[in-house]
């Protein structure tokens, strides 16, 4: 009798260019083939957002040194829980260019962040939240109409959604299958990490790996915060996870990377 040959299933792990947010795009560009990852994140904001220009350059790197992109939407004075008003149409026009861009890049997944709450949304209780889930919704077909794999990202703080709790209640009303981009980071600051990898474990498309002390977003090296990695790698496994696990720490990249491929690969 034949005998079956088990492949063990294993992450790939990918590398943010946050770390570099605030250098030119021309000078982030030109890190990307040292990159010792495959996988690479871009962030569609600030210097570097992305337009035609900057598309074809990423695709000639692309090209050139065999990477594959993922793309981080952009989420500096972006809220989709905004009411119907000409600001939100402006919102939803800039994602929906980034989704349009990435997939001109054939990016392998489309982060985005949720809505917040703002200053008036306890005169109006539920709106944010029928809000964000409206526009997650033409956000998320928008995308698969446009082939890209969309994903919804755990926050914290002013997020509509950012624990458990909420999660779970998005999952039961978006009427989507829409993936989970589970964020270490973000996780712990709201004390949940387990509890989303546990919780979540069928949802999680997506991971972006950084470190902190639980107070607030540091976005340290993996092993400087209080992140218990073991718990985050045991659940990873445990759900046979073989998509990427992004760094997206702003400091010790590549003690980062080697930590992440010891526990993961």
């Amino acid at each position: 009798m034949a005998q079956l040959v088990w492949k063990m299933v294993k992450p790939e792990i990918g590398l943010s260019m946050l770390y570099c947010l605030g250098e030119p795009f021309s000078k982030m560009a030109e890190q990307i083939p040292e990159a010792k990852t495959t996988y690479v994140e871009l962030v569609d904001d600030g210097l570097h957002a992305l337009d035609k220009k900057k598309v074809a350059a990423l695709n000639r790197i692309k090209q050139c040194y065999d990477k594959k992109y993922t793309v981080h939407a952009p989420f500096v004075g972006i809220n989709i829980a905004l009411p119907p008003s000409p600001l939100l149409n402006t919102t939803l026009r800039r994602l929906k260019n980034s989704i349009v861009n990435a997939a001109a890049l054939d990016c392998e997944m489309w982060v985005f962040h949720p809505g917040l709450r703002t200053a008036t949304s306890m005169f109006y209780p539920g709106m944010d939240w029928a809000r964000n889930l409206e526009s997650v919704r033409l956000l998320f077909r928008f995308a698969r109409d446009h082939g890209v794999e969309a994903c919804v990202e755990n926050i914290m703080e002013a997020f509509v959604m950012k624990n458990v709790d909420e999660f779970r209640r998005f999952y039961d009303e978006i009427g989507e299958d829409i993936g989970l981009a589970f964020d270490t980071g973000h996780a712990n600051v709201v004390g949940e990490l387990e509890g989303f990898l546990t919780g979540f474990s069928d949802k999680i498309v997506h991971v972006h790996a950084h470190d902190n002390h639980g107070k607030s977003d540091e976005h340290l090296g993996v092993g400087y915060g209080n992140i218990d990695w073991d718990i985050v790698a045991k659940h990873l496994k445990r759900a046979s996870f073989s998509k990427a696990v992004i760094i997206e720490s702003v400091e010790h990249i590549d003690e980062s990377i080697q930590r992440l491929e010891r526990l993961l690969l």
